[in-house]
């Protein structure tokens, strides 16, 4: 059974760890006989009458869970989790759902409106009836973020994966093979024709991060040479806002 944990706002502008760290971390916190499948990065809105640290985003978990009866674990180590690692001046979030709940449409029809408008603690409220949510300090503003998380990665077609398979383990270049063999899809961006080959070389300039498409993992390619593509994203520094 799939198990979806969201985290947001557990940080501040000058803090080593942000909240897709602190939500990469969790991992560690995993009862036996659950497995990690990724941890997503979902970009929400960005607006001069949203507080946020950086770039507005939250994080969701993907966990493979042997049953139900794990859940109250896992929400009791969550919420300790969020509460001894998110920063002063920080008002952090978390939603917990799964795949029994039934009631994930409402949780994606929410998210999307977090990437379109300002939205309210009370429509987060409404859109996570039935399902975990929970805010654990500051104006527990967290808490739509949070939810839009678990929305928007539970809809299998947004955001990118900061954590899967080990991704920071591989090296800046890469095979194509490598990349399939730890479930990552390759897919050419390009307007021929052409599809990457299982010896084909990725520049991920250091930065592989695969996109949530289908609820699938993909990385997303350019040729840049015989037998050699590059990702089509890199890394962009922090910018201060409005907290």
């Amino acid at each position: 059974m799939k198990l979806y944990i969201g985290f947001d706002d557990t940080d501040n502008i000058d803090a080593d760890v942000g909240t897709g760290k602190l939500a990469r971390r969790f991992e560690a916190e995993l009862p036996d006989g659950c497995r990690l499948q990724g941890v997503v990065r979902q970009q929400l809105l960005v607006d001069e009458r949203i507080p946020y640290t950086s770039h507005n985003s939250s994080a969701c978990l993907i966990v493979e869970i042997p049953d139900v009866a794990v859940v109250a674990t896992i929400r009791e180590k969550a919420i300790r989790h969020i509460e001894q690692e998110s920063l002063s001046g920080s008002d952090p979030g978390l939603c917990i759902a799964w795949g029994e709940n039934g009631a994930f449409e409402p949780l994606m029809e929410f998210g999307r409106c977090c990437t379109e408008r300002v939205v309210s603690q009370s429509e987060a409220r409404q859109a996570a009836r039935g399902i975990h949510l929970s805010g654990h300090g500051g104006t527990n503003d967290g808490i739509i973020g949070a939810a839009a998380a678990v929305g928007l990665t539970a809809s299998g077609w947004s955001g990118r994966f900061i954590e899967f398979a080990r991704l920071r383990e591989l090296p800046a270049v890469v095979t194509v093979a490598e990349l399939e063999k730890r479930g990552m899809s390759v897919v050419s961006m390009d307007r021929d024709a052409v599809s990457p080959r299982p010896d084909d070389r990725i520049d991920t300039k250091g930065w592989l991060r695969p996109r949530l498409l289908g609820h699938r993992a993909v990385v997303p390619v350019l040729p840049s040479g015989e037998g050699l593509w590059y990702t089509l994203w890199e890394k962009r520094g922090k910018k201060s806002h409005g907290r």
